[in-house]
């Protein structure tokens, strides 16, 4: 079997070699939400990076990434869920991986796109400017927000406001489940309290807004390549309107100045939930990272 590892945050840069230099792929491929989210686990072989991990309680293998030959690591892929005895699951792969795994496996694969699972992907200048038709019923929001809220600020998370960050975050969590005390917040709990216990090691960039000296809102990101920053985490108490369109807005354009190379934003997916697909759909992205899963044949599952 593959000896796959948990990630270690201390060797985040040889990760990076293999995940910042892999083209345009999803929020999967991000350091930083494989060492947050879940029981993930990696490793390197015959020069490429190879994924471990669990997805909706089943285990899954990313389709791996680096400059040595595919066929070897999907080999190693398809004998290792043989010797655990489980299904070989692929995913986050992409149209021209399946055409790869299809020209490499004729036959062998059953594919299944899942739309639920694809990435938004915006111009960042977009964002940050909210010029143009496009964008005049965000401009509008923006706008009664700075008219309702004169006093609001916008600025990075540090030592010195994170407690209020903290504090605002648990009460965004409060709130859902006071809604909702079914719905199982655990996991996001989890992997947003431990970004920000580790952004300076995870080289996360957060961002918060005050109104009234109280923290209304949140982001934290990270870079998946030199042009793309993914946000991992946008938070906003619903009381304060206006609050989710100022938090992009003004975070957009404090990466736009910092990182002059970054170009776009990956806000991630939707998955499947029908009010967040309308509310990264109203952005009118610029491209979506299309994604699929994939299984063996002869496992005869269905995913």
């Amino acid at each position: 079997m593959i000896d796959f590892l948990p990630f270690d945050i201390e060797k985040k840069t040889d990760y990076d070699k293999y995940l910042t230099t892999c083209g345009i792929r999803g929020c999967e491929y991000s350091f930083a939400n494989l060492y947050l989210w879940g029981r993930q686990k990696a490793a390197f072989l015959e020069d490429q990076l190879v994924f471990f991990s669990q997805f909706n309680r089943k285990s899954v293998y990313l389709f791996p990434v680096g400059p040595g030959d595919r066929k070897t690591a999907i080999d190693a892929i398809i004998a290792d869920a043989a010797q655990r005895g489980i299904p070989c699951r692929l995913t986050g792969l992409l149209p021209e991986d399946i055409e790869l795994v299809e020209r490499l496996y004729p036959g062998r694969f059953r594919f299944h796109n899942d739309r639920d699972s694809y990435d938004y992907v915006y111009d960042i200048n977009g964002l940050a400017e909210l010029r143009g038709k496009k964008y005049q019923k965000k401009r509008n929001h923006l706008n009664r927000f700075l008219t309702q809220y004169t006093d609001c600020r916008a600025e990075p998370v540090s030592a010195d406001n994170e407690t209020a960050v903290r504090q605002m975050i648990d009460k965004w969590y409060a709130l859902r489940e006071q809604e909702d005390p079914s719905a199982d917040y655990h996991m996001e709990k989890a992997a947003i309290y431990k970004a920000l216990d580790n952004r300076q090691k995870l080289q996360m960039e957060g961002f918060c807004l005050f109104v009234g000296g109280e923290c209304v809102a949140m982001s934290m990101a990270s870079a998946l390549s030199e042009a793309v920053f993914d946000v991992h985490f946008e938070k906003a108490l619903e009381k304060t309107e206006g609050a989710y369109v100022a938090i992009n807005y003004f975070f957009s354009r404090y990466l736009r100045e910092k990182y002059a190379a970054v170009k776009y934003l990956n806000r991630e997916d939707d998955m499947g939930i029908p009010g967040l697909r309308h509310a990264k759909l109203s952005y009118r992205p610029d491209y979506m990272v299309e994604k699929s899963w994939a299984c063996l044949l002869e496992d005869e599952y269905d995913y």
